[in-house]
């Protein structure tokens, strides 16, 4: 719900020109579809590298899940037709970012959930929603962002572009996540930090709105 809720607040970006309901639907599953896929790459890393999280872990597992999303969003809407304008790759981007994190919240909660934790999952709960969601919400917007920025240039340069905001989308997960680990009893600071992020990329949503050929 609180995945839908988000959902329905970034889709509002794009109401000038909204996207088909059941591409957004098919691009929020295969957000979801994702992270089934992705998990056991992560435990490839994670037996790599000695069983331990480290920074290298989590860059690891930065790298699998931005790309993971990315191909996602590639394979179901960002080739197709329906991504017409510079804007629409923002909102496929946010809208597989939405049903990833969905998938990962359920699974991280249904843990703590059948371990009879109902009180801690109750607070997990409302913390991944400030943080962890939108956390993957910015990430993956930063390459939808450049994206769109370079929605009517030659493909080498777009190239270019994505390539940078993929590698911005993978340094923002990563720093996120070692910060929430070293955070302890000051985690809000960190939110605080994507919420700065969050508020930077609903400006950069208005320059993407005003790409022209």
């Amino acid at each position: 719900m609180p995945a839908l809720l988000w959902l329905w607040f970034w889709t509002k970006e794009d109401k000038l020109h909204p996207e088909p309901r059941g591409r957004l639907a098919l691009t929020f599953f295969g957000g979801a579809i994702a992270v089934l896929l992705v998990l056991p790459v992560e435990k490839f890393i994670f037996g790599i590298q000695g069983g331990e999280i480290n920074t290298l872990t989590i860059f690891y597992w930065s790298i699998a899940e931005e790309l993971f999303k990315f191909a996602a969003a590639y394979i179901l809407a960002l080739r197709m037709r329906e991504n017409d304008e510079p804007i629409d790759a923002v909102i496929y981007m946010i809208t597989v970012a939405l049903g990833f994190s969905a998938l990962e919240n359920s699974l991280f909660l249904s843990n703590l959930l059948s371990d009879g934790h109902f009180a801690q999952s109750v607070v997990t709960g409302n913390m991944r929603f400030l943080g962890a969601t939108l956390l993957h919400t910015a990430s993956s917007a930063t390459i939808g962002i450049m994206y769109g920025l370079s929605f009517y240039l030659r493909k080498s340069i777009k190239n270019i572009f994505v390539l940078i905001g993929v590698s911005t989308s993978i340094v923002l997960h990563t720093i996120f996540n070692l910060l929430i680990i070293e955070s302890g009893d000051k985690i809000f600071f960190v939110f605080s930090g994507v919420w700065i992020i969050v508020t930077l990329i609903i400006v950069a949503i208005e320059k993407v709105k005003k790409t022209h050929i």
